[in-house]
């Protein structure tokens, strides 16, 4: 359901459903023209509310960009952990997770503009949230090839980075340049590659990274 959809100069709404209408004028304006040309007369307008409204759910215009880098942030965190932890086989576990971040960029509302391509990173709270979703997902990334090849932790997390890193950095490559082949087969593409590297490192048992234990 977009803002068009829910918009209702005047109505009465819970406090939560109001909270998420706003929410979603607000990821829009930011999407469009970044943090910095986005108006808050614009933000009440595209939800359909008065602007006293707009400051009674957030007091300023940072206030409702952190907000909305919240929600996305926890939702790509959560897609990965869950990517990781829907299969055993590490093959699969690989095309989970590169199938996540082509998800999460390809979506039409197009959060990942404001978690990885934000014009407002020399804002600590932004930059800090920003960097936070990159090394969770690394660090979770990291935890399957620590247990898994027995490697110490800084060289799992090295590892969980260069993996997440590329994933996220090709996501958005593939949106940028057109679509230019279906997102299935770009994200199987990429764990592809990924998958080549990972499994040449030893399993705990001696053997290799293998698909399944």
């Amino acid at each position: 359901m977009t803002t068009n959809d829910i918009r209702s100069r005047g109505s009465r709404l819970p406090r939560s459903a109001r909270r998420a209408q706003l929410l979603s004028a607000a990821q829009e304006v930011f999407v469009s023209n970044g943090y910095h040309a986005a108006a808050m007369d614009e933000i009440a307008d595209r939800a359909g509310v008065s602007k006293p409204v707009l400051y009674q759910h957030f007091p300023g215009k940072l206030d409702l960009y952190l907000a909305i880098l919240d929600q996305h942030i926890n939702e790509l965190l959560d897609d990965v952990r869950a990517a990781l932890g829907s299969t055993t086989d590490n093959k699969e576990r690989v095309e989970a997770t590169m199938e996540a971040y082509f998800r999460f960029v390809d979506r039409d509302d197009a959060p990942f503009r404001l978690v990885f391509e934000s014009d407002l990173t020399n804002d600590d709270g932004v930059r800090d949230r920003v960097e936070r979703v990159e090394s969770s997902c690394a660090s979770a990334i990291a935890d399957v090839i620590q247990e898994d090849a027995g490697l110490q932790r800084p060289e799992a997390e090295l590892l969980g980075m260069a993996l997440a890193g590329m994933a996220q950095v090709t996501a958005r490559y593939w949106v940028q340049s057109g679509r230019s082949i279906p997102r299935d087969e770009a994200a199987r593409l990429l764990a592809q590659i990924s998958w080549r590297g990972i499994s040449g490192f030893p399993k705990t048992d001696g053997g290799k990274i293998e698909a399944g234990r």
